[in-house]
């Protein structure tokens, strides 16, 4: 007997339909998947196998042919296993209703017939919602993460003998309850606070900048001048993740198999730190089935990079494509895919091997050649790409012990908050959320200049040598630092504070 059961595949943070089809006839017994499936696919024969016998069914000794549809696509790991056994239970019609034909089946199969978790569900009912399948059974420990998908009837189940008995009507089951993504939106308590940190003025307005409008930035200083805790006071600013966004971070996140599965969604801004050892690949994503990596896994939010120039030359140059267009291309040989990838780079580094160049209290040790070395690490074309450079120095014995109370995270949030929200009402039409996003014509559209401006930034292109793309990031600055400021125009102090953060390259990478 023929029958067909629905499933899903991923490819990238899209999912495709799968048909099952299973066709089980008399003869010599045998099991052949075909359908252009993995190694992973090749074996649920085995899985299922023992499933079906050990939840108490019947496995009839027969010729088994199954067939995964489109038969062109690769089809990746064991999420097909539910609907293959849900497949091999109709044919053998033991599954008499009717209704297994209205569902999708994803789910692994353990030999005694439990569901196990799998990655990339998420992603999945999102592509299934939109092209109009409104009913799933997924494993029980996915459920967390489907409960944020309205629209569709969602059943978690931890056996498969649970999946029997709701085809069969021989036991009623509830589907999934959705959760509101307010009820998990929480501050977290554990973030460190700007108001921990003494002095530092000009680097924290940067920081806050940098927030406003989701720029880079880049910190230049000595060991010890506090650029790493400023670095991870950052998150502590950013602006709360719609829930938009978060679906899109929680897709990326399900598929490399990092999601928390007791909260189902990711509700702050990831943080990534990826150690300066860090591989290539680990960073792009992908091995053998291109996987994303902290790149991509950073996606609204950040990637901070300490001790830049430690970092290997071509992974660091691996970062122009993100940082230009918000995605990046993992190409291997079995596949192609396109991650999103749109984060905040922030960025700290020494001026030079020993730390101390261009301090004011402390005196270098270093070679001019060794300085040059150095800094080489960071090349031009990623330095354009940064918006923000700004210098931290070592504090004074007096600033650390004053008792003056240093602004708190919380009243810089405020700020940014009210910031990104003229953004996304300006913004509101398009797919751009921030200032740093902005395309060349929303540019041109959003920061006129004024006479005044105009002057004051033909000079600074012309003095600091400046290419189109500094251009063009000098005033998206400039227009974060307005909205900040709540004016509807760019004026001459907003564009000169905007000027004065594209310095420092000149000052170091010019030795």
């Amino acid at each position: 007997m023929l029958s067909k059961v629905l499933s899903f595949g991923l490819n990238g943070i899209e999912g495709f339909l799968t048909q099952i089809e299973t066709d089980m006839v008399g003869g010599v017994p045998h099991f052949e998947i075909v359908g252009l499936g993995d190694t992973a696919v090749k074996e649920s024969k085995d899985r299922v196998k023992s499933a079906i016998r050990n939840s108490g069914y019947d496995y009839p000794v027969k010729h088994y042919t199954i067939n995964l549809a489109p038969a062109d696509v690769k089809k990746e790991g064991p999420l097909y296993d539910l609907g293959i056994a849900v497949g091999i239970l109709t044919a053998s019609e033991q599954i008499k209703n009717k209704k297994y034909k209205d569902f999708i089946y994803i789910g692994e199969l353990s030999l005694d017939g439990s569901i196990k978790k799998v990655r990339g569900v998420l992603p999945i009912l999102i592509s299934a919602r939109s092209m109009g399948y409104k009913k799933i059974i997924i494993p029980k420990e996915n459920a967390e993460e489907a409960k944020f998908i309205a629209g569709m009837d969602i059943y978690a189940f931890s056996n498969l003998r649970e999946v029997f008995e709701f085809l069969n009507d021989e036991n009623v089951f509830e589907k999934l309850e959705t959760k509101s993504f307010e009820e998990i939106t929480k501050n977290s308590n554990n973030k460190l606070d700007f108001e921990n940190v003494k002095g530092q003025a000009v680097a924290k307005r940067a920081l806050e900048i940098a927030a406003a409008g989701g720029h880079n930035v880049l910190m230049i200083g000595p060991p010890g001048s506090g650029k790493s805790m400023l670095a991870k006071c950052f998150s502590g600013i950013l602006p709360d993740l719609t829930f938009e966004e978060a679906l899109e971070v929680t897709k990326i996140h399900s598929i490399a198999g990092e999601l928390d599965l007791r909260k189902g969604i990711v509700s702050e801004r990831p943080f990534r730190t990826p150690h300066h050892t860090a591989t290539i690949i680990s960073m792009t994503g992908g091995g053998n089935h291109a996987k994303p990596g902290e790149i991509s896994l950073a996606h609204n939010g950040v990637l901070y990079l300490d001790e830049f120039p430690e970092y290997n030359r071509n992974l660091i140059e691996t970062l122009r494509q993100p940082l230009e267009d918000g995605t990046i291309t993992v190409a291997r040989a079995k596949q192609t895919v396109t991650y999103p990838s749109s984060f905040t780079l922030i960025a700290s580094m020494n001026p030079c091997p020993c730390g101390n160049y261009g301090s004011k209290d402390r005196e270098c040790n270093c070679s001019p050649a060794q300085i040059h070395k150095y800094l080489s690490k960071i090349s031009g074309p990623i330095m354009d790409r940064i918006d923000i450079h700004v210098e931290v120095d070592n504090i004074a014995y007096s600033d650390l012990h004053k008792d003056k109370k240093e602004e708190s995270s919380a009243d810089i949030k405020a700020r940014v908050d009210k910031a990104r929200q003229i953004q996304l009402e300006r913004f509101k039409n398009s797919k751009t959320f921030s200032n740093s996003k902005m395309s060349v014509p929303q540019t041109k559209k959003f920061c006129p200049l004024s006479a005044e401006c105009q002057r004051l930034m033909e000079q600074a292109f012309t003095n600091l040598k400046l290419s189109a793309r500094a251009h063009d990031r000098i005033l998206r600055v400039a227009r974060t630092i307005a909205d900040l400021d709540g004016e509807l125009d760019i004026l001459p102090q907003h564009l000169a504070e905007a000027i004065s953060y594209r310095g420092l390259d000149r000052k170091y990478w010019s030795i």
